[in-house]
């Protein structure tokens, strides 16, 4: 992993979108020169070959960004990327014409060079993902991690790499016990050290690059400090499991979580630039999406008044920053009857109290496009976690530690939990959430939202988490 800005990216994952993109530029450069408007384009230095095709490759790295093409090289399968792929090129093919139209003098790329690109880049890529995928797992790509400890903490790790597969962007060495008497992970995972040899033998042994330190209770010798101490000055990164799994998965676990590490760690800024760039960010945003999105509005609430009658907007109360109370306002998409006995209850997926119109509009969350005005009126962020009704976070907040860390930030239309998990309907789902949420509080940036934004792009293209 690379920490960049505030967020940690695979190392595989910068690698594969800095080839793509070096090979669309080389591409695009090489029909350009075969074109023969452009023999002469040395008198134009600003609209040279060399620009225009790092702009233009640059435009559909970024479209493919937008389609979730580099989530994790191969987690969407051959299907999914054939499906993206060409869309995302025209996404960012189009993104250049509007860019070259308000920003470039002539010659301008014409669409004989485009097609050219577009069409060369879809076989370009298909061919070098066929490669990445087939050596994406090479050691030198990959950190080999042992942890330290074997216990229900430590065991946390082989769970959820064996529940999800696409999280296993290590390697597991193996568990080296430490004076725990119950093993919470298989027995083929277990390396204790021979009587012979210390941790720090046993790691270079193991070409260990990473070790995760995942025992419960470190006092009386419950953490082999000094052995570990050799490990890092033998060069082997020492990482405590928070910190681990903010890493490695972009969630704070609770389960691993204590409130020292809270405290006493990085992140959490709350400065007045960062609330300004956020601010600023809310209303440029909400304005673009209101002059884009207008006429759909205008067509959804049509379609409610003739379907479903009044009232076309739905208004109910959140809990927002600091638990301050607020409505928010989403297009109506169940019965007008659908709590009538006055109780909260979650939406589950087969929930028959939404309507047909109510779950197309779910489906491409074109319910949550009046909470715009949420945004103009500071009332919600454009990202953020997004905002319980005080029923739920009441009984939350009982039954889930830190639940409130996630109301020291504005909600949002959009989350880190939102493009990472599907809609969540349970006190479960609610904890799986907040872990997220609560990696999202420690490290929101203005780069990190723009990321958010991107993701959200393919959730809501390909129909992702709706309910």
């Amino acid at each position: 992993m690379v920490r960049i800005w505030n967020d940690y990216v695979p190392l595989n994952t910068l690698l594969v979108a800095g080839l793509e993109w070096l090979l669309l530029s080389v591409l695009i450069g090489l029909a350009l020169f075969g074109s023969a408007e452009y023999t002469d384009s040395v008198r134009y230095p600003g609209n040279s070959i060399l620009l225009i095709s790092c702009l233009l490759s640059a435009a559909i790295v970024f479209g493919m960004t937008a389609f979730g093409l580099y989530a994790q090289p191969g987690a969407e399968g051959w299907q999914g990327m054939i499906v993206r792929l060409p869309a995302a090129m025209f996404v960012g093919a189009a993104l250049f014409v509007g860019f070259q139209i308000l920003y470039m003098e002539p010659p301008r790329v014409n669409l004989e060079v485009l097609t050219a690109a577009t069409l060369g880049g879809f076989v370009i890529i298909v061919a070098e993902r066929a490669v990445v995928l087939r050596f994406r797992k090479m050691p030198w790509l990959r950190p080999r991690v042992l942890v330290v400890g074997s216990g229900s903490r430590a065991g946390v790790i082989e769970q959820l790499t064996r529940r999800d597969s696409r999280l296993m962007t290590f390697d597991l060495v193996g568990f080296v016990p430490v004076k725990e008497t119950a093993h919470a992970v298989p027995k083929r995972f277990l390396l204790p050290c021979p009587e012979n040899e210390n941790l720090c033998d046993l790691a270079r042994r193991q070409q260990v690059t990473d070790i995760v330190v995942g025992v419960r209770e470190r006092r009386g010798g419950g953490m082999p400090t000094q052995a570990l101490l050799d490990c890092k000055l033998a060069g082997i990164r020492i990482t405590d499991l928070s910190s681990f799994f903010e890493r490695q998965i972009g969630q704070i676990r609770l389960d691993s979580l204590n409130a020292s590490w809270l405290v006493f760690g990085t992140g959490f800024r709350q400065s007045r630039v960062r609330a300004f760039t956020k601010r600023a960010l809310d209303i440029v945003s909400s304005l673009v999406l209101l002059l884009i999105a207008g006429p759909i509005m205008l067509l959804v609430a049509l379609a409610i008044l003739a379907t479903m009658g009044t009232p076309v907007l739905y208004r109910q109360q959140r809990v927002g920053q600091n638990g301050k109370l607020y409505w928010i306002l989403k297009f109506r998409s169940m019965r007008a009857d659908a709590e009538s006995d006055g109780k909260a209850r979650w939406a589950s997926s087969d929930d028959d109290r939404i309507t047909h119109l109510g779950r197309f509009l779910r489906k491409l969350r074109l319910d949550e496009l009046p909470q715009v005005f949420n945004v103009l009126r500071g009332e919600m962020s454009f990202v953020g976690p997004r905002p319980e009704r005080p029923e739920f976070v009441a009984a939350l907040r009982e039954q889930i530690p830190f639940y409130d860390t996630r109301h020291s930030i504005k909600p949002g239309i959009t989350g880190w939990a939102q493009v990472r998990y599907p809609y969540g309907a349970s006190i479960e789902d609610a904890r799986e959430k907040l872990q997220f949420d609560l990696y999202y509080v420690k490290n929101h940036s203005l780069a990190l939202d723009c990321l958010i934004l991107l993701d959200t792009i393919q959730v809501v293209l390909f129909g992702k988490g709706a309910r």
